[in-house]
């Protein structure tokens, strides 16, 4: 398969440092997305990571208070 600069996807991924397994893996997962959508997905990628890291803070939290209280 050619890419439209008529280069091979083989050479394009060696000059990526990535194999062709993963080109075509990454082609069927974000194929259809355009430019602004992959941006605004690695924004909610990266909120979302805020948030279970919150979440896991005030979790660890709750539980020390629990024991805490638990001990009176």
């Amino acid at each position: 398969m050619f890419l439209s600069q008529g280069q091979a996807v083989g050479d394009i991924c060696r000059s990526f440092n990535i194999s062709e397994q993963t080109h075509y893996r990454w082609r069927k997962e974000y194929g259809g997305i355009q430019t602004d959508q992959v941006r605004r997905l690695k924004e909610l990628e990266k909120e979302n990571a805020r948030l279970k890291k919150l979440v896991a803070d005030l979790s660890l939290d709750n539980s020390i208070l629990r024991e805490t209280f638990r001990g009176n």
